[in-house]
């Protein structure tokens, strides 16, 4: 049994000019345990799909599509309901602790906030298990007071007190989202490890967002890549890696640094995707991606491409996708 399905997935902003596509047609699943990666350049849809599955959108973004989790459609969620789940069975790591943790309040606060909400624990209880989260995540008490405030703490520090907030409750699903957003080389080892070392001691799935391929063929088992709000291409991370099939995978790949051995395997030393990602309704009919596409041909104008099945896990939406060996 799926932890996480998410049907067709769409979501729509309404505005002064009319309605406005955001994402379309995204469509995975996630069993306990397992760990995703979801990858894109800015813009592309990443996050609003985390806040979709939290239902923390704004109420001008309609939602078309099913979220299905542990058999609960939470597109029909009553929010008392989704009340109990957030934060609770479902937890989100957010992008850039300093602005996602609240300044006024004490990180020992913030941390048992959760727990007393849904467990009902009393302000000891609550301060003891406060304690145990903060260990777990590498801020013994001895070290980093509870009492301290956000700003007094270093990135790393926030990030790992964000860590705790997320893993507080022993949610079955985490999402984190650009967990290693404006760390340095060091410190996103390390947190990229303890995120790891959790998720498989505790058993629960895991969504990874990010725009770093290092971090997701790091710390995921499969992975969805997408393009202006759609999934351009989704398997298993291995296959995706050493059998990239869309254009804008491969560009993506093609764009990372490599050691001067790796250069001479016919791609250009450094890569550069042309152009840049284009805005929400930008491109009504045809492939979102042509403007930019080194295999674009007059077929990809006249329809969007669907996302057809290679394998039993690899799909890819592409008129033309590259042949095994990059062609």
């Amino acid at each position: 049994m799926s932890l996480i399905e998410v049907k067709n997935l769409s979501l729509t902003l309404e505005t002064p000019q009319g309605k406005l596509d955001l994402i379309q047609h995204v469509e995975f699943s996630l069993k306990p345990g397992e760990k995703l990666g979801i990858i894109g350049e800015s813009g592309c849809g990443k996050s609003l799909t985390a806040l979709a599955i939290m239902a923390l959108l704004p109420r001008t973004i309609s939602v078309q599509g099913d979220i299905q989790f542990q058999g609960e459609s939470l597109v029909e969620m009553s929010e008392k309901r989704m009340q109990e789940i957030r934060g609770n069975r479902i937890a989100m790591i957010f992008q850039e602790p300093m602005n996602s943790l609240n300044p006024l309040k004490t990180i020992g606060s913030q941390i048992a906030e959760g727990l007393r909400w849904h467990y009902g624990l009393n302000k000891s209880d609550a301060t003891d298990k406060t304690r145990t989260v903060m260990e777990r995540v590498g801020l013994p008490v001895s070290r980093i007071s509870l009492k301290l405030y956000p700003h007094q703490l270093s990135g790393g520090q926030r990030q790992r007190v964000m860590i705790a907030l997320a893993i507080a409750c022993e949610p079955d699903l985490l999402i984190a989202d650009e967990p290693t957003t404006a760390l340095d080389v060091t410190v996103q080892e390390t947190i990229l490890a303890l995120i790891n070392d959790i998720v498989e001691k505790s058993g629960m799935g895991l969504i990874i967002i990010s725009h770093d391929l290092g971090v997701i063929a790091q710390t995921t088992e499969k992975m969805m890549v997408m393009y202006a709000g759609n999934t351009v291409e989704s398997g298993t991370t291995l296959d995706i890696f050493e059998n990239t099939r869309h254009p804008y995978t491969y560009g993506l790949l093609a764009s990372m640094p490599r050691p001067k051995s790796e250069e001479s395997d016919g791609r250009p030393p450094l890569y550069s995707i042309p152009g840049q990602v284009s805005g929400p309704g930008a491109r009504l009919v045809g492939c979102s991606f042509i403007d930019r596409c080194f295999k674009a041909k007059e077929d990809c104008r006249q329809q969007t491409p669907p996302l057809q099945v290679l394998t039993d896990e690899h799909k890819v939406a592409c008129y033309h996708p590259l042949m095994k060996n990059g062609a």
